[in-house]
């Protein structure tokens, strides 16, 4: 009963940490930007696959519990950071179809981590240290990667009002040209967001102006779920 019990936190804490980490994303990318976000994050990430790998050599079953815990508020942070800022640093044209990426990969990722999973790969009694910190090899991977990469314009414009450095950052990921049109887009957004007033989960569900939106994309995310995407 007691193993039963552990083994049902190790799975659980993922889903909880994801909640945490999905209710402090909205906070987190608004103070510290969307890449600095996506950094920090990944620092939480690898820490998180350094505790479950060397978790046997530990011999501390709460490692695999702290792991666990701090990969669900990663990915919950990173699942909504990553794809604001995909979408904010691609082209107008492209941005739809950026947005998109996020959800392939996601169904990519899950289906790598289960094939990764078979007794004949890591699933083994000696490689699952390693196929739980399998985790850290994208967060490491991006790490180095993404601070040759500009912060997100509508950041830069829009939460810091820094216009020099949105014009430097739209030039960096869309080369040289005419970009006035996306910098007047950044600034109406800007506009309307002042005279809109930011709700909290708890009064976005008590307002009934959104109640019918709400209906709806609880409704498309249940559907989602139920729709064997997964098992495909």
């Amino acid at each position: 009963e007691t193993l039963t019990l552990l083994w049902s936190l190790v799975v659980s804490l993922y889903c909880m940490g994801g909640i945490v980490g999905c209710l402090c994303s909205g906070y987190l990318t608004a103070k510290f930007g969307k890449k600095k976000c996506l950094l920090l994050n990944d620092v939480v990430l690898i820490a998180a696959a350094l505790l479950t790998g060397f978790s046997r050599r530990g011999k501390a079953f709460e490692m695999i519990l702290a792991g666990r815990c701090l990969e669900g508020i990663a990915a919950g942070i990173h699942l909504n950071a990553h794809v604001q800022y995909a979408g904010e640093i691609s082209p107008k044209k492209l941005r739809g179809f950026i947005n998109v990426t996020s959800t392939v990969f996601l169904a990519l990722g899950k289906t790598v981590a289960r094939i990764l999973g078979l007794r004949e790969l890591l699933g083994s009694r000696a490689l699952w240290p390693v196929l739980m910190a399998c985790c850290g090899l994208p967060a490491l991977l991006q790490l180095v990667t993404l601070p040759f990469f500009p912060e997100s314009p509508p950041y830069l414009l829009m939460h810091k009002g820094d216009q020099e450095g949105c014009k430097k950052a739209i030039r960096q990921l869309w080369g040289e040209g005419q970009h006035q049109a996306e910098i007047d887009d950044i600034m109406k957004e800007k506009a309307t967001m002042k005279n809109t007033k930011i709700l909290s989960v708890l009064e976005l569900v008590k307002e009934p102006s959104f109640r019918w939106q709400l209906y709806m994309i609880v409704i498309l995310t249940a559907t989602i779920q139920l729709c064997g995407i997964n098992a495909v």
